[in-house]
């Protein structure tokens, strides 16, 4: 996307950029200067971002985050193409591996990676890179070089201006599911189908794709759906949780319900907090939540019956394919965990 500056603010080190949409996009200082860490972005007392841009200036960003009814999008300068084994970043000149990775392959990754990429570039080995040869590695990383030079040759005539289409959900969900044995696609219409077979012949994959309008009828998705948006989910033990989004964080509160067990109370809560702790990682999938989570669940005496809980709830969060970190349980028994939006680009 290449927009314009439209005023800057010195007090919040922020600015605000026109992109083309409803609302003006939000730009921090930390997201124009060049990263030097992949998790740290050191910056000096110096910068200021009054004297890196000024209103009417001309920038190429990269959508990180959606525009909502309340909020403009988020936007950045640190342009990153994602492919189905890596994350090519061409203005980060170094290279980082994906936390599901191996420790004993991250090298030998790191290794044929840098090897291949043009001086000064970097990016992100995805985990679906340890399933595939070098020649696939190799393969993606060329065809993402590829797509960032033809990017840099396209003419502004206007700005702002759209010069690429990330593909949105459809490619999202393509790259990540790709290789994992999937055999047929069902489709609402020939748009979409057009636009998976011709992600599906670049990427030489034999998955089939049919158009069925009334596939949400036929898999009963729209009370699939419907159930999603409720606060309230009922557990099989009968027990519930009740999911509530705000500002800061999303609050999670685990209930017993009509669950009254059987032999002691203690027994009761961890069954309940068991069902409730498989839920939520589903629910978080289903619902793509992300930011802070905050987990209040009914309060449990024994030590260990917490930590299996705490084993419980990561090894749920395996099965989801965004990066979920969690913090553990606080002096006030709430579980605290982080999740990032899987479809927030």
């Amino acid at each position: 996307m290449f927009g314009k500056v439209q005023n800057v603010l010195p007090g919040m080190q922020a600015a605000f950029v026109n992109i083309g949409s409803g609302k003006n996009a939000f730009i921090h200082l930390r997201d124009i200067l060049p990263k030097k860490d992949i998790t740290k972005n050191e910056q000096s007392k110096e910068d200021n971002i009054k004297n890196i841009i000024k209103p009417g200036d001309k920038i190429l960003v990269q959508v990180t985050r959606d525009e909502t009814y309340k909020k403009g999008a988020r936007v950045s300068k640190h342009i990153s193409l994602t492919g189905r084994f890596f994350v090519y970043m061409p203005n980060t000149p170094f290279i980082a591996v994906s936390q599901k990775v191996e420790d004993s392959k991250k090298e030998k990754l790191k290794d044929f990676v840098k090897n291949n990429l043009p001086a000064g570039t970097g990016g992100i080995i995805r985990t679906n890179a340890t399933r595939v040869s070098e020649k696939d590695i190799l393969d993606d990383i060329n065809n993402l070089i590829l797509l960032w030079e033809n990017i840099k040759k396209l003419s502004v005539d206007t700005v702002p201006m759209k010069l690429y289409d990330a593909g949105g959900i459809v490619r999202k969900y393509l790259i990540d599911n790709l290789d994992k044995n999937l055999e047929k696609i069902v489709v609402c219409n020939e748009e979409i189908q057009e636009q998976i077979l011709e992600f599906l012949k670049l990427e030489c994959k034999g998955v089939s794709v049919e158009v069925n309008e009334n596939y949400l009828k036929k898999f009963d998705f729209e009370n699939q759906l419907r159930r999603i948006e409720n606060r309230k989910i009922w557990l099989d033990c009968g027990g519930f949780i009740t999911i509530d989004k705000t500002e800061a964080l999303t609050a999670i509160d685990v209930n017993s319900g009509k669950f009254i067990g059987k032999n002691d109370l203690e027994e009761t809560i961890f069954k309940v907090n068991k069902e409730a702790t498989i839920e939520i990682a589903k629910q978080l999938r289903l619902r793509d939540i992300g930011g802070i989570i905050i987990i209040d669940y009914i309060d449990m005496h024994i030590d260990k019956n917490k930590e299996n809980i705490l084993n419980l709830i990561e090894e749920e969060i395996k099965k989801d394919s965004s990066k979920v970190q969690i913090e553990g349980f606080t002096n006030l028994n709430l579980l605290e965990m982080t999740r990032k939006h899987v479809y927030s680009i």
